[in-house]
């Protein structure tokens, strides 16, 4: 049902629910907050976080989940346009999109929250010891307390089915010894009311119960253990501090096997996880980085890396780590009584069976629906599948069949954070264009108290430093640490945190500022990158300026980097603060004053991922400008024909730009490039060229506010395996032209074979180009529609078919589909044209000089039944040859491709009637002169690069500028879909707005120093220093990035950049030489 289906129209409601407190959720949340509308986040735990918060590091980059998730999570705890409703389930939901009226129950937690500031003394006092949900059993905590230290909120609950008071009517410790009153045996469930105009879901997801498959041993077993059990067992703030340890003995295991596929790809479970392979090479890669000495084997089926960046970190697990990957399914595990240690059985290839003994087996469980996902589709008569999740339509993922109710994360389907993220601020997105009129109508200004002048006073520097778990305090010795920073000149106030960045230790941070009156900040802790802005802001709400803070960094440049040298960690700890305080020392106030900006977007590239974006921002009531090169809309999707579900991406073509056409908000140019672009965020001004009909062209200056790209990518076209050599070897995009303009003329075709990673996961282009493997299933499935009787066979490195994708896969091998494995040690060869042919960029010999002199490839290809035999095989299906060549004796040689199959230990040859190369993607044409001008870096592989890969996957470091579809990296068309409509969530978080602030660190110009030697004017990577009419250079304030160039090279030093001026740096660096120069 489409979203505009509404019924009686009536003032709309400016406030939105969201079900689901995980990563999603809090994305959605913020991202509407942000935005201008009124946020109740219902999270059924006592926590928001999710799952995340179980998870140590996030692949590719290894980064510190809690390290990136903590600030985020306080982000909601403090944004006062969000209620935060934990410990809370949806009860009630009536009327329609637009004006909702919910009913939210609110559970017992039998503390006064109101009281309670989780000092946790009554978690020391009670007797009652329980198995730890938080850290998977692996730990005993007890009837009353938090999860996990840096919980948001941090309050403690008391889980009534294991308190003694309630299961025997005495004990009442905790109220004894908590001096504030806060325990209250007699809450009981609350009901609290909200109208809101539109509903986001995203109740996330519930890992596999390894229970339910005994073979395996899970609760027999002691040494076997889920991955995430691993993630806690690997966790700094985990059971064992960090350390893997067999549960039997607590010894370091020697060596460890990865079970993939538990609670996935089986008879009951038809779908693939997506993320499993993942997190089972990046739980490998810890261990390793824990003990290099340590064994670690993968059983897999398939290795699904498809994700940006992460076919090249699994080959650095291989390359770098020494990790196995065994390509098998073992059926079951054997324990050896007398050690505790797993034996696994198992055969690969043509190899006998072989049995590998192991002291640690980890079960890579797949992920289920959450348990509340039942609950609330029937609450909100949504349908869910066989396997209890949400299956949106393809062409409107984030659409519910209830107008107004959107849904996003795992709740639709087993995904990873970025697409769960991307997900949230689609959802955020289409809630704000159904609510547009409602725009600011419930927010509150967040208002911040007068900034204490410090100008005269002298420096009262207070130092935090924190243990983060035991990321830092197992290596440094914090203690030491925070006891030398106390000698220090101009510090007035020293404490140590178990994490600084936890919400209560924040809110504590402003009372000590007001306490000892301290006029700056130090935070010992992990990367500025993600905190500082964190800390920066309860400064503000101290009445401190944020400049006035410094932060040294004794976790990523300390504790990590010698982690195996404790003693002069603590060290160079102490001399990174004693550094951090002597700038802090100079440092002084700075202001940043509001900047009127345009309400506009510019949207570059008009596919399906251009058109998505733009009428997403107009139906928020934002003018946008379209802007497509080409002379019609569509981009590559106009050559797509049917996806699995047998959609027409055509008709969505159709109507998106019908939509688009008609939009009055949307201002469209066909035949258009973007020619120069300048400006800032919120203030851009764009250079617009069009072709005109009579051959010549004009140019068009639009200002803006954002701009979103959605430039696409296209089909690779390279010589690989005899392309364009012989017109029965085609792509599978022509593939798909020619069962959709003519099937018939395929059913006489006997034998196919198709090649997967044609011009991907190669030397030259090593990313997985993610779409080729569904596209292989899918156009062999039509193949066996057309002729039940035809042979296929599906060459492949892995089959990268996630998610429901899986269910093709296998219905593809239940007609009969042959899939072969290959490698890059057996790469397939193809005898045709009297030369034999490899991957273009591939390592195999097979590659003739016959490659120059490949024909032309037209795709004017006409195929016939019933012409003569070709010579060499037997076939009843003959093609003539692309455009003006016919069925000549060159074309009707032998076509040929000969494999290596593993299980045979054979080379096999076939002769097929047609060859079918699945070609990966590649970024569009111009992608490096557009990254040029937008100063928007990119890839190594041409692709633009996002702010952060996890959390932040559609912006561009340069804040104003987001990322959809193929220009971001190879996706399906709801993936893009999803992707562009985050996008213009995003961007609308900026568009939204009545100012921006601007100034702070920045650059600044002495006119008499400078003598215009244009070096600031051509260094500067966001082209803003300019001449003006004094012949001095000038620095808009508004533009600059503070990124430091044009100070550094600046041959006069007329250019100084606030906030890291000379007196301010060079005491720090005083203080590290002190006492060795």
């Amino acid at each position: 049902m489409k979203d505009t289906e509404l019924t009686e129209r009536n003032e709309k409601t400016g406030a939105v629910l969201v079900v689901g407190g995980g990563i999603a959720g809090m994305q959605a949340s913020l991202d509407l907050a942000d935005s201008g509308f009124k946020v109740y986040l219902a999270e059924k735990s006592p926590f928001i976080g999710g799952k995340m918060t179980q998870l140590d590091k996030t692949f590719p980059t290894n980064d510190c989940a809690t390290c990136i998730l903590t600030p985020r999570m306080v982000d909601v705890a403090e944004n006062k346009n969000i209620e935060l409703l934990v410990y809370s389930e949806v009860e009630e939901i009536k009327g329609y999109g637009g004006n909702f009226d919910v009913k939210i129950r609110r559970k017992a937690t039998y503390v006064d929250w109101s009281k309670c500031t989780g000092c946790e003394e009554c978690v020391g006092k009670c007797p009652a010891r329980i198995y730890d949900e938080f850290n998977e059993g692996l730990s005993r905590t007890k009837a009353i307390g938090l999860p996990f230290p840096q919980a948001v909120p941090k309050k403690v609950t008391i889980k009534r089915e294991f308190c003694h008071f309630f299961l025997k009517g005495k004990c009442r410790v905790c109220e004894k010894v908590c001096q504030l009153g806060a325990i209250n045996f007699d809450d009981q469930d609350q009901i609290i009311e909200r109208k809101v105009g539109a509903i986001v879901l995203a109740p996330g997801y519930e890992v596999y119960d390894a229970h339910h498959s005994p073979e395996f041993g899970f609760g027999r077993h002691p040494n076997v253990v889920t991955s995430l059990q691993l993630e806690r067992l690997l966790s700094a703030a985990g059971p064992t501090g960090g350390h893997v340890q067999r549960p039997s003995d607590s010894q370091k295991p020697k060596r460890i096997a990865f079970l993939q596929c538990v609670g996935s790809r089986d008879q009951d479970h038809g779908y693939c996880s997506s993320v499993c392979c993942m997190y089972a090479t990046k739980e490998a890669i810890l261990a390793k980085e824990h003990d290099p000495d340590v064994d670690v084997d993968i059983y897999i089926m398939d290795m699904r890396a498809f994700g940006k960046g992460y076919d090249d970190y699994y080959n650095r697990a291989v390359e770098e780590y020494g990790i196995r990957y065994i390509r098998c399914r073992p059926s079951a595990i054997k324990e050896i009584p007398q050690s505790k240690n797993l034996l696994i059985k198992y055969q690969e290839g043509r190899e006998g069976l072989r049995t590998e003994e192991y002291d640690l087996v980890v079960l890579s469980v797949g992920l289920g629906p959450c348990s509340s996902s039942l609950s609330l589709s029937q609450k909100l008569d949504l349908q869910l599948n066989e396997y209890g999740f949400y299956q949106s339509d393809p062409f409107q993922p984030l659409l519910s069949d209830k107008p107004g109710v959107y849904v996003c994360g795992a709740f639709t389907e087993p995904k990873d954070i970025p697409e769960s993220v991307i997900q949230a601020s689609g959802c955020a997105a289409l809630a704000a264009g159904l609510l547009a009129e409602a725009r600011g109508s419930l927010v509150l200004e967040k208002i911040y108290p007068p900034e204490k002048d410090v100008s005269a006073e002298e420096p009262r520097i207070g130092v935090f430093v924190c243990h983060c778990g035991s990321n830092i305090a197992g290596v440094v010795d914090v203690n030491q640490v925070a006891e030398y920073a106390r000698s220090l000149p101009g510090v007035a106030y020293v404490e140590t945190d178990l994490f600084t960045c936890a919400q209560d230790t924040v809110l504590e941070m402003r009372e000590k500022i007001k306490e000892h009156n301290l006029n700056r900040i130090v935070v010992s802790a992990c990367s500025p990158l993600t905190h500082a802005p964190l800390f920066q802001e309860a400064m503000q709400e101290a009445g401190l300026n944020p400049y006035l803070f410094e932060m040294a960094n004794i976790r990523n440049q300390c504790s990590w980097v010698h982690a195996r040298e404790p003693e002069k960690a603590t060290e160079k700890a102490k001399e990174l603060v004693r550094m951090s305080v002597a700038r802090a020392a100079h440092l002084e106030p700075l202001t940043k004053f509001p900047m009127p900006l345009n309400h506009d977007a510019l949207v570059v590239g008009g596919g399906i991922s251009g058109m998505t974006a733009s009428l997403a921002l107009a139906d928020q009531e934002f003018e946008v400008y379209l802007v497509e090169r080409e002379g019609r809309l569509g981009g590559i999707a106009n050559r797509l024909h049917y996806v699995f579900g047998n959609q027409d991406p055509g008709e969505l073509v159709t109507s998106l730009a019908k939509k688009v056409e008609e939009h009055p908000r949307i201002h469209l140019y066909l035949n258009t490039e973007l020619k120069k672009f300048s400006g800032f965020v919120g203030n851009f001004r764009s250079t617009l060229s069009r072709r005109t009909d009579d051959g010549g062209g004009e140019e068009i200056e639009v200002e803006h506010g954002a701009i979103i790209v959605a430039t696409g990518g296209q089909e690779y076209l390279g010589p690989d395996y005899g392309y364009s050599r012989d017109v029965r070897i085609l792509t599978q995009l022509e593939l798909e032209e020619k069962i959709a303009s003519n099937g018939s003329v395929l059913q006489g075709i006997k034998d196919v074979v198709m090649i997967q990673c044609v011009g991907s996961r190669s030397k030259e282009r090593p990313y997985c180009s993610r779409i080729c493997c569904g596209e292989a299933v899918k156009n062999a499935l039509r193949l066996k529609e057309i002729n039940p009787e035809a042979r296929i066979f599906v060459l492949y490195k892995d089959i990268r078919t996630y998610g429901f994708m899986e269910e093709y896969y296998t219905g593809a091998r239940e007609k009969g589909i042959i899939f072969v494995r290959y490698d890059d040690e057996h790469l397939p060869e193809v005898i045709v044209a009297g030369g034999r042919f490899g991957p273009k960029s591939g390592s195999n010999e097979h590659q003739r000089e016959t490659e120059k002199q490949a024909a032309p490839h037209t795709q004017d290809m006409a195929f016939s039944v019933g012409q003569p035999e070709p010579t060499g095989h037997s076939t009843a299906a003959t093609m003539q040859g692309r455009g003006e060549t016919s069925a000549s004796e060159q074309y009707w040689d032998s076509l040929t491709v000969r494999f290596y199959e593993p299980i045979l230990d054979e080379m096999l040859e076939l002769h097929p009637d047609l060859l079918v190369l699945s070609t990966g993607v590649v970024p569009s044409e111009g992608y490096e002169e557009l990254s040029r001008l937008l100063k928007a870096p990119i890839t190594q592989d041409g692709f633009f690069l996002e702010a952060h890969v996890k959390l932040r996957p559609v912006d561009v470091a340069f804040e104003g500028i987001f990322l959809c579809g193929l220009s971001h990296y190879p996706k399906y068309i709801h993936e893009s879909i999803a992707q562009a409509q985050a996008a213009a969530g995003r961007a609308a978080t900026i568009l939204s707005k009545k100012f921006l602030e601007v100034g702070g660190a920045i650059a600044e110009v002495d006119p008499e120093k400078c003598v215009a030697c244009l070096t600031c004017v051509r260094v500067c990577p966001y082209y803003v220093p300019i001449i003006n009419v004094e012949g001095v250079a000038q620095i808009d304030p508004a533009a600059c990035q503070g990124c430091g160039i044009c100070t550094a090279e600046c041959p006069v030093r007329a250019i100084s950049l606030r906030h890291y001026l000379d007196e301010q740096i060079i005491p720090k660096v005083e203080s590290l030489l002190a006492g060795v120069v």
